[in-house]
C-alpha cells in the first residue's frame, strides 16, 4: 500500500473514532407529586429548605460541637472517604486504557546450533545474543468501546462519591438522634427524682399520721408501693443515659466513655421551630445521596452495554518495536545493531458471536435492574419525607394534649391533699393524683423528645447535611 493509501486508512479509522456503540444514557424521568400531601399541619411548608446545615436550628452549642467534630474523626465516614480515593484510583486506570503502552524489553540468550540441522556450515555454533529496546501498542477506540468503560468508571465513582454523602447525613442525623434521646432521658429522669422527693415526703407525713392514729396502716403501705414504683424507674433510665453517651462517643471516633464528663450535665431537649420548610418532591432528585447514587449506578449500567457490544466489532492496533541487538556487548549500541518494525493489526472475535450476544442480553438485564432499583429508592424517599412529616405533626398534636393533662393532673393533685387534709377524702384519692401525675409528666417528656427526633428524621429524609464538612473546612 502507498503512503497516501495509508493515510486514507488511518483517516476513515479517525473518522470511525468518534462513535460509541451501545445506548446512550439520559435520565429517567419519573413522575413525581406537586406537593407533600402531610404537608401543613404542624407548622411544616413547601417553601424551599435550607438542609446544608440544618440542626444548626436548634441552637444548641452542644450539639454543634458533636457533628463538627464527628465530621473529621468519625470512622464510617473515614472508610467511606477510603473507598472514594479508590474508585478515583479506578477512574484514572480507565482513562489510560486510552494511552498506548510502552513495555522496556533487556535479555540475554545463549544457545548452540544443531550442525546436522544445518544445511550449510556457519561460523558460529555457539552465540550469547543481547537484546535491548521498547516494544508498544496502541489500541484506537473505533467503536467506543474505551469511552463506554471510562464513563462506566467515572459514573461508578459519582456513585461512591454519593455513598460517602449517605454516610454523612446518616452519621449527622445520628448524632442529633442520640444527643436528643440523651437529653430526653436526663429530662425523664429529673421528672422521676422530684416526683421521689414528694412521694417520699407524702410517706413521712403519712407515717407521722399513722403514727398519731390519724392514718391506717394501709395508708402507709399504699405510699410506700408508689415511691418503690417510682424508684424501680430510675436504673433503667440511668442506663439508657450511660448508653446514650458511650454511642455519642463512639460516633466521634473515641472510646465510649470519653464524652462522660462533658455531656452528664444534664439539659433540656432543643425545642423545634414554629414553621419547617419542607420543600417540593421534585427537590429529593438533587438531595438524597442514594436517589443520586442510584441515578449513578443506572448510568455505569448503561455505559456497560456499550464495553460488551464494542468487542462484537474489530479492534484495529498500531504496534512497533525498536531496539538494538548484537552477538557481542562491545558493538550493542552501534549503528549497525539497531532494529525496529512497525505496523498496523486488526483483532475480530468471529467465533465468539454467541457468547458476546448473551453477555449484552446479560448486562441489558442489569441496566434494567438498576433502573428498577432506582425507581423503587425513588418511591422509598417519598415514603419517608411523607412518614416523617405525618409523624412530626401528629406527634405535635400529642404533645399539646399531654401539656393540658399534665395541668390537669396537677390541679387534680391539689385537690386531693386539700379534701384528704381536712378528712373528707381517702388517702388513696392522693396517691393516684400523685401516679398519674408523674405518668402525665413522664409521657410529656418523651413526647418533646419525640416531636424533636420526628424533626430529625424528616431532616434526614430530605437528605440534609451532606454538604456540611465543605462548609466547616
Amino acid at each position: 500500500m502507498s503512503f497516501y493509501g495509508h493515510l486514507v486508512w488511518f483517516g476513515l479509522l479517525a473518522l470511525l473514532a468518534g462513535c460509541s456503540v451501545g445506548p446512550n444514557y439520559h435520565s429517567p424521568k419519573v413522575a413525581l407529586p406537586a406537593n407533600w400531601g402531610e404537608v401543613g399541619p404542624g407548622g411544616t411548608t413547601n417553601r424551599a429548605a435550607e438542609l446544608s446545615q440544618w440542626w444548626k436550628i436548634f441552637d444548641d452549642s452542644v450539639l454543634d460541637s458533636l457533628v463538627e467534630r464527628a465530621v473529621t474523626s468519625n470512622y464510617d465516614l473515614k472508610a467511606a472517604e477510603a473507598r472514594l480515593r479508590a474508585g478515583r484510583a479506578l477512574r484514572g486506570a480507565a482513562l489510560a486504557d486510552f494511552l498506548p503502552t510502552i513495555d522496556a524489553i533487556g535479555s540475554y540468550t545463549k544457545a548452540r546450533r544443531s550442525q546436522n540441522a544445518l544445511s550449510f556450515p556457519v561460523r558460529l555454533i555457539d552465540t550469547d545474543t543481547y537484546e535491548v529496546g521498547f516494544d508498544a501498542t496502541w489500541e484506537i477506540d473505533v467503536f467506543g468501546g474505551k469511552r463506554r468503560a471510562f464513563e462506566a468508571a467515572n459514573a461508578d465513582l459519582q456513585a461512591i462519591a454519593e455513598d460517602r454523602r449517605s454516610v454523612l447525613v446518616s452519621l449527622l442525623a445520628e448524632i442529633a438522634r442520640n444527643y436528643i434521646e440523651l437529653r430526653g432521658t436526663q429530662r425523664r429522669i429529673a421528672i422521676a427524682r422530684e416526683n421521689l422527693r414528694a412521694q417520699a415526703e407524702a410517706l413521712q407525713i403519712t407515717q407521722q399520721r399513722f403514727s398519731a392514729g390519724l392514718a391506717s396502716e394501709l395508708d402507709v403501705a399504699q405510699a410506700k408501693a408508689v415511691l418503690a414504683g417510682t424508684k424501680s424507674q430510675v436504673p433503667s433510665l440511668d442506663t439508657a443515659e450511660k448508653q446514650s453517651i458511650h454511642r455519642l462517643s463512639v460516633l466521634l471516633g473515641q472510646p465510649p466513655g470519653a464524652l462522660q464528663a462533658e455531656l452528664e450535665k444534664a439539659a433540656s431537649v432543643p425545642p423545634t421551630p414554629p414553621e419547617v420548610p419542607a420543600g417540593l418532591p421534585s427537590d429529593l432528585l438533587q438531595r438524597r445521596p442514594d436517589v443520586r447514587r442510584s441515578e449513578r449506578q443506572l448510568a455505569a449500567a448503561t455505559a456497560r452495554i456499550g464495553v460488551v457490544t464494542a468487542e462484537l466489532f474489530p479492534k484495529f492496533s498500531l504496534t512497533g518495536m525498536a531496539g538494538y541487538q548484537s552477538l557481542e556487548t562491545a558493538n550493542l549500541f552501534s549503528a549497525a545493531s539497531q532494529f525496529w518494525s512497525a505496523g498496523p493489526s486488526v483483532r475480530w472475535r468471529l467465533l465468539e458471536y454467541p457468547r458476546l450476544r448473551a453477555q449484552i442480553r446479560a448486562q441489558t438485564a442489569q441496566r434494567e435492574q438498576a433502573l428498577a432499583q432506582f425507581e423503587q429508592t425513588m418511591l422509598i424517599s417519598l415514603e419517608d419525607v411523607e412518614n416523617a412529616l405525618v409523624g412530626y405533626a401528629k406527634e405535635k398534636e400529642r404533645h399539646l394534649a399531654l401539656s393540658e393533662e399534665v395541668a390537669a393532673s396537677r390541679r387534680a393533685l391539689e385537690l386531693a391533699n386539700q379534701i384528704y387534709a381536712v378528712g373528707r377524702g381517702e388517702f388513696l384519692n392522693v396517691l393516684e393524683a400523685e401516679r398519674s401525675l408523674y405518668q402525665a409528666e413522664d409521657a410529656l417528656a418523651q413526647s418533646q423528645r419525640t416531636v424533636t427526633l420526628n424533626l430529625v428524621a424528616l431532616y434526614k429524609a430530605l437528605g440534609g447535611g451532606w454538604e456540611a464538612d465543605a462548609k466547616m473546612k
